[in-house]
């Protein structure tokens, strides 16, 4: 169990709105968060605007790491969400903060929570970086929350969740469950993209479907929350099955 939320990155996806970012800089630190990891800005991330609105959390956002894609963002991560505001063309649980946010805290492992664009969102290749979705619940009329008071309600949720981790801590500290070893996301998608790469030559998956094919079958994975060595098991088998096939193909 944690007893703070440094491991946790909030991960912004190429966010357009410096003062957005600042704003974001403000409201994690506030609540006790000190991972900023940004992938691709479209804005001046230190610049004036940003620094204004960071107000006394310029030290997190100067710290705030520049990466230039995803998986370079959530690497080392074993524990990821995903934040949408819309439903998928594959059925997804989406989740509220209140739901899923506490597996995020309940864990020492670094651990990560994606925001997507402001005006866009996250894309699906990017979502499936996430083995569990985040929808904060909001009035019908107007779905879609400023990217900073998004990131803001969940900040918050993050830092109940921890208090309330604590407090149930002092009663059942002796009777905890050992902790899931889980595989880090990296991991995980090397065995994924060896998967596809076999699944493409034995003729199950075709070049013009294999992305929609890959999310449902990345989905039945991501559900088993796999662990390190259940993800060498699964690599060592299809080493066995490319083995098998390229000795029949040379008989």
């Amino acid at each position: 169990m944690s007893n703070s939320l440094h491991h946790i990155r909030i991960v912004l996806v190429e966010p357009a709105g410096a003062l957005n970012v600042g704003s974001i800089a403000r409201v994690i630190k506030n609540m006790g968060l000190s991972q900023l990891v940004i992938v691709n800005p479209q804005c001046e991330v230190d610049g004036e605007e940003a620094t204004r609105m960071s107000v006394h959390a310029i030290d997190l956002l100067q710290s705030a790491r520049i990466v230039p894609d995803l998986p370079t963002a959530l690497a080392g991560c074993t524990r990821v969400i995903a934040t949408t505001a819309r439903e998928r063309a594959i059925p997804t649980l989406l989740e509220t903060p209140r739901q899923v946010l506490p597996w995020l805290v309940e864990t020492n492992e670094p651990t990560a929570l994606i925001f997507g664009r402001e005006d866009s969102g996250l894309t699906n290749a990017e979502l499936n970086y996430a083995t569990r979705y985040l929808r904060i619940p909001v009035g019908s009329e107007y779905s879609s929350l400023n990217l900073a008071q998004a990131v803001g309600v969940c900040a918050y949720e993050l830092q109940m969740c921890l208090s309330n981790i604590e407090l149930e801590l002092q009663d059942t500290r002796s009777q905890m469950p050992p902790q899931l070893d889980l595989a880090p996301v990296e991991l995980v998608e090397g065995y994924y993209q060896q998967l596809e790469t076999l699944l493409l030559e034995i003729g199950y998956l075709l070049p013009h479907t294999a992305a929609h094919r890959m999310e449902k079958i990345r989905r039945l994975y991501n559900r088993s929350q796999l662990s390190p060595n259940e993800v060498a098991l699964l690599r060592g088998i299809l080493r066995q099955v490319n083995w098998a096939i390229k000795s029949v193909d040379s008989e």
